[in-house]
């Protein structure tokens, strides 16, 4: 859709040229529209403006409906119930800190979550690192403490543990 959108904008202002083109410049073309224009140029012009002024807003809200924070591999997956808890939990309390790239969580103070390491090609892996999550929360981190100790606390903790371990760094 996007493609069929910016060919029909070049086709349009290709059109414009021409038409400024063979009218002598800029000046005889917006007395030729003006005054000898017939009646096609003064219906048609103002159509194109409204119709750009329509479809390019539609074009971009059409391609706004995507899933919001999903990139990548994860653009087509929809997390369960435990995991959309968990995200709704990281985007609420850890986003403004931590950067993640599945919910473009873009913070500065904490560490960059994508870019933890963190192995989930076994089931004991996958529980290793969520444990690692959920003490660095229960902690307040895992070396400079500069976040909160217990921020999370519970099932909240273990959502948010098992959102990132399955999200970060795809």
């Amino acid at each position: 859709m996007a493609t069929f959108g910016l060919i029909a904008l070049f086709l349009l202002v290709g059109a414009a040229v021409a038409f400024i083109a063979y009218s002598g410049g800029p000046g005889a073309a917006r007395e030729a529209y003006l005054t000898r224009g017939n009646t096609f140029f003064k219906i048609a012009v103002p159509l194109v403006y409204v119709g750009l002024g329509i479809a390019i807003p539609a074009i971009v809200i059409a391609n706004g409906e995507q899933k919001k924070g999903n990139t990548g591999a994860l653009a087509n997956t929809a997390p369960g119930e435990d995991l959309e808890e968990g995200k709704e939990l990281f985007q609420n309390t850890c986003a403004t800190c931590h950067s993640l790239k599945a919910v473009n969580a873009q913070g500065v103070t904490g560490p960059d979550l994508d870019a933890i390491g963190l192995d989930t090609s076994t089931p004991d892996q996958r529980k290793a690192s969520e444990k690692r999550i959920v003490d660095a929360i229960k902690n307040g981190g895992t070396g400079q403490r500069r976040m909160p100790a217990n921020l999370l606390q519970g099932e909240a903790a273990q959502h948010v543990a098992a959102y990132v371990t399955d999200v970060a760094g795809r």
